[in-house]
């Protein structure tokens, strides 16, 4: 026989709130008076306690969910839904929502029975429903993807194929293109795009660098090249080193064109395997006296007059310096949007979303770092220069992305290395 001890967990079971008239009526009567005055006018004739309690849950639950316009239908646990007597008048009310594992609700919503309140670890609450942390493409935010393979944009980065040119503006102060100097001291020159001026809509990336250099004839002199790079702008001191010929990584090779002067194309090629992003390539060209152990051995100086005045240093010049790569877009104010989410979410659940969002473009972002023991946050470089975040409000979005990574299964969080300030 039922008992008042048993009503909360009919209550519970049949999803009624507190609150609810309903659950007034069976908490202030015993459960048998509540099924002989409430429930046997509806019924064939028996006691109450002739039936089980799973037969008067399933009628419950009918009376609840299924007698929508004067008919009363059939509720289905197992289907979670309502079968009608009569085909061309539906029956049924909305559900309670499906409480359980997986991608069920943790818990309905208090304020609506119908709809999820909160899910099960590695489910995201969207629109009222449990759906699982995946990510959906971030190419509305950010684009990554291009159709050449290694293999068709080798060729065309060996043949210096100008659809792979980005057009960049050269800036410096130690020498002009096309015009000789002397090279005893280091020159210092750099290409910039200036996106946030001229495309603010576009991120770039770098697949390689190609430097025509022409020499007098007879010189002994070689040219020294050295590399850094701004993944997204800002200072000097916010640009990484390339690591020309250490640890795999490639280095440079050089080309003799026929032309009447000691002309060579100084080519690194980074491909698919090391591209990175680029706002800004800073250039430092030094020279080396050429030996005759080889070019690993030799040594350069500055200034190179201390040496042997019967070496010929000659003059150089650059004819022209190409980037290769290409440009992807970028919306700012969509992932301004999506940073806006952490504070103040549009919807129920849609926080959960946009921090999956921002997760999925801070780890390709940060992909693409260049080699080394750790990754650069090349994400924070990102929110600062083409976002024009504060210091602060980076933190705030990187440790706000750390406490919901920690929640996901099978979550795998890095350490980077800080680029940008």
């Amino acid at each position: 026989m039922h008992t008042q001890a048993g009503v909360p967990v009919l209550i519970k079971q049949l999803h009624i709130k507190p609150a609810h008239p309903l659950s007034h009526a069976i908490t202030s009567l015993s459960l048998s008076l509540f099924l002989s005055f409430i429930l046997v006018p509806f019924l064939p004739f028996c006691p109450p306690w002739c039936r089980p309690q799973s037969y008067w849950l399933s009628h419950l639950q009918s009376l609840l969910y299924c007698s929508e316009n004067n008919q009363l239908g059939a509720f289905s646990e197992e289907l979670h839904s309502c079968s009608c007597r009569y085909d061309h008048s539906p029956c049924h009310l909305p559900p309670p929502c499906f409480v359980g594992e997986g991608s069920a609700c943790e818990a309905c919503a208090p304020e609506n029975h119908t709809r999820c309140g909160s899910c099960n670890p590695g489910f995201a609450l969207t629109q009222g429903a449990c759906r699982s942390m995946v990510a959906d493409s971030t190419e509305n935010y950010l684009g990554f993807e291009m159709d050449l393979q290694d293999l068709e944009l080798g060729y065309l980065l060996q043949r210096s194929d100008r659809r792979l040119e980005v057009h960049a503006i050269f800036i410096s102060n130690d020498m002009r293109l096309n015009s000789w100097f002397d090279p005893s001291w280091r020159k210092r020159m750099l290409l910039t795009l200036k996106s946030n001026k001229y495309k603010s809509n576009m991120v770039h990336m770098l697949l390689g660098v190609s430097l025509q250099i022409c020499l007098t004839k007879n010189s002994t002199l070689e040219p020294v090249l050295t590399l850094y790079i701004n993944p997204f702008g800002g200072s000097h001191s916010e640009s990484w080193f390339i690591p020309v010929n250490e640890n795999t990584f490639p280095e440079w090779q050089a080309t003799k064109l026929d032309l009447p002067f000691e002309c060579y194309n100084w080519t690194l090629t980074l491909g698919n395997k090391w591209k990175t992003f680029f706002e800004t390539i800073h250039i430092y060209l030094r020279s080396r006296i050429k030996t005759q152990q080889g070019v690993n051995d030799s040594m350069y100086y500055e200034p190179l007059e201390v040496m042997d005045p019967a070496r010929n240093l000659g003059y150089m010049k650059i004819n022209s310096i190409q980037v290769f790569g290409y440009s992807m877009h970028f919306d700012p104010e969509a992932i301004r949007d999506l940073i806006l989410q952490l504070d103040y979410p549009y919807t129920q659940g849609s926080q959960d979303t946009a921090m999956l969002q921002l997760l999925e473009i801070r780890d390709r972002v940060n992909r693409l770092s260049p080699p080394g023991q750790q990754r650069l946050d090349l994400f924070a470089c990102l929110l600062r220069h083409r976002l024009k975040l504060t210091a602060s409000e980076v933190v705030r979005i990187h440790t706000s992305l750390q406490a919901f990574s920690s929640r996901l299964p099978n979550s795998l969080d890095y350490e980077t290395t800080k680029l940008c300030s």
